[in-house]
């Protein structure tokens, strides 16, 4: 029988470490699958604007209300929500919020106003969504991990991707088919199911499972826990991040970051084609491979973001995505044709490969302050969504055409890329303002 200190049982000790997967990995998957579920409804709405307008004459602009409040309380939330994560752990939070989810989906059926619409679509998504943001991805990332954090940011953003390459055919189809209700309800039981599946498997911190985070040194020490007000937390996270030129500048380019993704192409893509002649189910399975492309680019963005400066990638994508922008115009047609392939290849790439670098911003400038922070630069994120949605919406509905939409917005990523580019490196110039 081997000792304690027998070279041998040592040996045997560290290969059976080796072989075994770490639970971090695990816990990844279930959040992965968590962030699938939260994104299929915020998916849905594109795919549901033309059945809604048919059933009861609504106009684009009254049902961009839903998804502008949806896309403010969705941003607005998460901030809280990492607060919250930090206090009461992430299993519980993520399960409240995949059942709002589920609730207000289930809920949306009942709709015959736009008002009925906002509460439920806007409110009650908003806030689940919210709470199961980006900084969820990034709270993971943070706890469970201290390697590898800008792949496994990478990864759990495209479970978002993933969510809308899973539900937006489906949910186009079945609206076509069988009306928009059913569609909801498809996705409603989807965050339904999701729940028990995060209440047994999802943990708050390593130390509850015996272990360190993955990639910790020997000695580790977990980090000393908020036990405090969540929203004092937040605030007061917010308040000294304010001081910053590196925050405004985050907070600056994820703005337009959201404008271009969520906001405008997320909610309007199909609808404008649908204008040039293409039919819906044909639109809705572009946007899905543009969540197909997406998980290949944001993983691919994590990748890179560990080995390369985070601000010469987020100009990279920013110009990527204006260049994109610019020429979408001239691709519209009532048919698919090789341009409008390569366009959904390159946006699909670039959609959320933003996010990674921008989360190592800021854990780089903030330190473990970086996800309640990241929180509030992802607020300025569905902000810029929200008025995006709304904004094109109007456009719509005066000229008849989304052209200047589609313009304004290239014009916004090159604002975006200069800024990304110009935020300075911790210690170079003093952050603080008097």
């Amino acid at each position: 029988m081997a000792i304690s200190g027998d070279p041998l049982q040592t040996g045997q000790d560290r290969r059976s470490r080796a072989r075994r997967v770490h639970p971090a990995w695990l816990i990844a998957a279930v959040a992965f699958l968590a962030l699938v579920a939260a994104a299929g409804f915020r998916a849905a709405p594109s795919a549901l604007i033309e059945p809604l307008q048919s059933e009861f004459g609504w106009s684009t602009s009254a049902i961009s209300v839903s998804v502008t409040v949806n896309l403010l309380l969705f941003g607005l939330t998460a901030p809280f929500a990492a607060a919250l994560i930090q206090r009461f752990g992430v299993r519980r939070i993520t399960t409240v919020a995949l059942s709002l989810v589920a609730a207000g989906a289930a809920l949306s059926v009942l709709s015959t106003a736009p008002w009925m619409l906002t509460l439920t679509w806007g409110v009650l998504i908003g806030l689940g969504t919210g709470s199961m943001a980006l900084v969820f991805a990034a709270s993971i990332a943070d706890t469970w991990f201290l390697e590898r954090r800008g792949l496994v940011v990478g990864i759990l953003t495209a479970g978002s991707a993933t969510g809308q390459l899973v539900f937006l055919p489906l949910v186009a189809v079945v609206a076509e088919s069988s009306g928009w209700r059913w569609a909801t309800l498809a996705v409603a039981t989807a965050a339904f199911l999701m729940v028990p599946v995060v209440a047994g498997f999802l943990r708050d911190r390593p130390e509850h499972l015996g272990v360190t985070p993955f990639g910790a040194p020997d000695g580790w020490q977990p980090p000393q826990r908020s036990s405090g007000n969540p929203a004092r937390a937040a605030l007061a996270a917010l308040r000294d991040a304010s001081r910053s030129r590196t925050f405004w500048a985050l907070v600056a380019g994820f703005a337009i970051c959201g404008a271009t993704t969520n906001g405008l192409v997320g909610t309007h893509f199909i609808p404008s084609a649908h204008d040039h002649g293409m039919p819906q189910t044909t639109a809705a399975g572009l946007l899905a491979l543009v969540g197909v492309f997406d998980i290949v680019g944001t993983i691919g963005s994590g990748w890179l973001t560990d080995r390369v400066n985070p601000r010469i990638l987020l100009g990279v994508y920013y110009i990527g995505r204006g260049i994109g922008l610019a020429v979408l115009p001239l691709l519209l047609d009532a048919t698919v044709n090789p341009p409008m392939l390569v366009f959904i290849i390159v946006y699909g790439l670039d959609w959320v490969a933003t996010v990674p670098p921008t989360v190592a911003l800021c854990r780089e400038a903030f330190g473990d302050r970086g996800p309640l922070v990241f929180g509030w630069v992802f607020a300025a994120h569905q902000l810029g969504a929200a008025v995006a949605a709304l904004t094109a919406g109007l456009i719509r509905d005066h000229t008849g055409q989304y052209t200047l939409a589609w313009f304004g917005a290239a014009g916004l990523c090159a604002v975006a890329a200069v800024i990304s580019v110009a935020i300075r490196r911790p210690g170079t110039r003093p952050q603080a303002q008097a």
